[in-house]
């Protein structure tokens, strides 16, 4: 990969001979856990303004219609998280000159707050071709990364690092963006630039966006330079609408699209025993072969005919915008025998191909390090661009989770890809209910889709067992006889962290916002040396941790596994706001608690150490109880809930998988969704 600096450009195409489309990320860390920031990308015609209001993409516009880009969301990675976006450089309008990259921050959050500011560009097999480092961000609270710009009939990089104190009302402005002020008093914070269309002409047409006079701040690039069919009933009610707003930011009006009401409609049937007819079955399913083929099938069709799900699933592995068609139980020459993947995805564009070999897991099965270099092999004879394993397993750090040799001696390279099912299940859940696609049939195979997935007969569930590890340490700890450096230890915090990632994506889907685990070290830090030091831990003190941050909430969710009390601890800290009287705070926070569980610990925090506590139950009736004796002003309140973690590796309503998920659920919806009046008054941290 080449570094660049500041102001330097270099040419794709001199990087790479497989550059037509690319992928782009933008990754920090933060030392609090809690720092963030909206990563947004704008198309500009060669006057350096967009053409309209639909070549501005954030969180509540992520993609565009012909697939040139897509915003793909966070991915872990081997040093905490990435905003990746997805840019197809064939598919990109000949008017569109320039692609800018920026990021905005919120809630006087600034840039300089954050740590590792980096953007990378990558081609479609995910190989880094260039990088570029900020070292010099302060007060800015929007941040320009770099750009994407034609030269004659190639694509080159530019690193611009311009940033703006006035945030993303400043940035948008430049380019030619109409802004709407939030005025909500009780959220965060500065102007948005939704791209809104003027008022309706006379004609009912939307005007464009008037260009703002103000120049753009980045140089100037270089001279020279199928019909869907009727909506089912039970779609014919979806609402078309989009997203609500987030953070008190103004959401678009101009691109509606159907998604599906979270309530469904009352059921005709007469009692409890009817079941609702499914487009996807699974009672009859006997086997791990029958479940593979038909998960296998159902995924793949639904992605064919659902253009959004399909450039969503794919758009990250490098294929571009096009027409798709997707194959089951393809024979293909191996030696002496056929090898039959279980799965084939064709995208045409241009009259060129790119093709990916899928093999496919169910019911915790793993995936086979021998059968998958088998088809790494054909796929390389053949010419194919990429193979996706997919099955029960997260990745840590976005890594592939088998072991296969790639023959660097090939000129054309083979890029190996991994998705869980519970990505799959993830962005269905964020297409039907937050985002929406194109028409009401759509919406209603999506949701097919997902009533398929989380059936108990597919196997395809998940991350569901923490391996062969888990009751051996977990026994070892109890008993005080597992040593520091067993390696079971190291497994058993490797399948802590998918749990962590898991839950995190059903939240996410659930909620239509980012949920990550947070990693608070910095970009330099070894993966396997961190894992190391975790499970050194684990045999000193029995616990397992982690820490989750949501969009849309200042705080940081700590999550703590006791293995020798089997119960789950979620917790979460909140400043107590500045400037007010100590009893009026206490009474404010247990009001915002109103609907809380009774079971919920609330403990005050006094600088040098832990004040008074209570349950809510108690606390109640006596807020005045929370007050430190000594008269000393509250810091803030740690907030926490304890559930009994389930004892078996994690098949049943019971195991630790199923026992940590429903504790974050239980505490975010009960304790946390509930406190947003109480920290807008005293402010968000950044």
């Amino acid at each position: 990969m080449q570094e660049i600096s500041k102001g330097a450009n270099v040419s794709l195409t001199a990087l790479s001979e497989d550059a037509g489309a690319v992928v782009v990320s933008l990754g920090w860390t933060s030392a609090t856990g809690a720092g963030d920031a909206d990563v947004s990308v704008l198309l500009l015609d060669e006057n350096g303004k967009i053409r309209s209001e639909n070549d501005f993409y954030f969180y509540n516009h992520p993609a565009a219609a012909d697939g040139s880009v897509q915003l793909l969301g966070k991915t872990p990675t081997a040093n905490g998280d990435e905003d990746r976006i997805s840019v197809d450089l064939t598919a990109v309008p000949e008017d569109v000159a320039r692609i800018v990259v920026a990021a905005s921050q919120y809630g006087g959050a600034r840039f300089g707050d954050l740590d590792d500011l980096r953007m990378t560009v990558s081609d479609r097999t995910g190989e880094p071709l260039v990088g570029y480092s900020i070292e010099d961000a302060g007060v800015e609270t929007a941040f320009i990364f770099g750009e994407l710009y034609r030269r004659g009939e190639e694509w080159k990089f530019r690193a611009v690092g311009q940033g703006y104190e006035t945030g993303l009302t400043g940035l948008a402005t430049d380019f030619g963006i109409d802004v709407l002020e939030d005025t909500e008093p009780a959220t965060a914070t500065e102007a948005v630039p939704a791209a809104v269309p003027a008022p309706p002409q006379e004609g009912g047409e939307a005007a464009v966006p008037a260009a703002a006079p103000t120049p753009t701040p980045a140089a100037a690039p270089e001279s020279g330079a199928t019909a869907a069919p009727e909506a089912a009933s039970a779609a014919a009610a979806a609402s078309a609408a989009v997203p609500a707003q987030t953070r008190g930011r103004a959401s678009r009006t101009t691109r509606k699209k159907v998604t599906l009401p979270k309530v469904a409609k009352k059921s005709l049937a007469e009692n409890d025993t009817w079941r609702t007819a499914r487009l996807f079955p699974v009672p009859s399913l006997k086997s791990d072969r029958e479940r593979e083929v038909r998960a296998t099938s159902v995924l793949l069709s639904v992605m064919a005919q659902v253009p959004e799900l399909g450039r969503r699933l794919t758009a990250g592995f490098g294929a571009p915008a096009g027409r798709m068609q997707t194959f089951t139980e393809v024979p293909l020459p191996h030696g002496d025998t056929p090898k039959r993947p279980d799965g084939v995805i064709r995208v045409e564009r241009a009259g060129k191909l790119w093709t990916a070999l899928v093999e496919t897991k169910t019911h915790g099965n793993p995936l086979k390090d021998e059968q998958v270099q088998q088809y790494m092999d054909i796929a390389a004879r053949r010419g194919y661009e990429a193979v996706i394993t997919l099955s029960n397993d997260v990745a840590l750090d976005g890594s592939p989770v088998v072991d296969v040799k790639i023959d660097g001696r090939r000129k054309h390279k083979v890029s190996l890809w991994h998705l869980s099912w519970a990505e799959v299940a993830h962005q269905a859940q964020m297409l039907i209910r937050h985002e929406g696609v194109g028409n009401a049939a759509h919406a209603w195979l999506l949701q097919e889709l997902l009533e398929y997935l989380q059936h108990e007969n597919s196997g395809c569930h998940g991350f569901q067992n923490m391996g062969p590890a888990w009751v051996p340490v977990r026994k070892g700890i109890e008993d005080e006889t597992i040593s520091p450096d067993d390696e079971r230890a190291v497994d058993v915090v490797e399948s802590w962290k998918r749990l962590i990632r898991q839950v995190c994506l059903r939240l996410g889907g659930e909620l239509g916002q980012k949920a990550l685990p947070v990693q608070r070290t910095r970009r330099d830090s070894d993966p396997r040396a961190r894992r190391v030091a975790a499970a050194a831990a684990l045999c000193a003190d029995g616990k397992l941790s982690a820490e989750l941050r949501i969009d849309g909430t200042s705080s940081v969710i700590a999550v703590t596994a006791d293995l020798r009390t089997g119960k789950v601890r979620t917790a979460v800290d909140i400043p107590a706001p500045e400037g007010s009287y100590p009893l009026a705070t206490t009474k404010r926070l247990l009001r915002a608690l109103a609907e809380a569980p009774a079971d919920l610990h609330v403990q005050t925090l006094v600088e040098g150490e832990n004040g008074p506590r209570g349950t809510l139950e108690r606390l109640r009736p006596e807020p005045g109880d929370l007050l430190p004796r000594d008269g000393a002003a509250p810091g803030g309140f740690r907030l926490s809930l304890i559930k009994g973690m389930g004892n078996t590796r994690g098949h049943t309503e019971s195991g630790v998988i199923r026992g940590v998920d429903a504790a974050v659920d239980r505490f975010y919806h009960g304790v946390v969704a509930h406190l947003g009046a109480f920290e807008a008054r005293g402010g968000r941290r950044g």
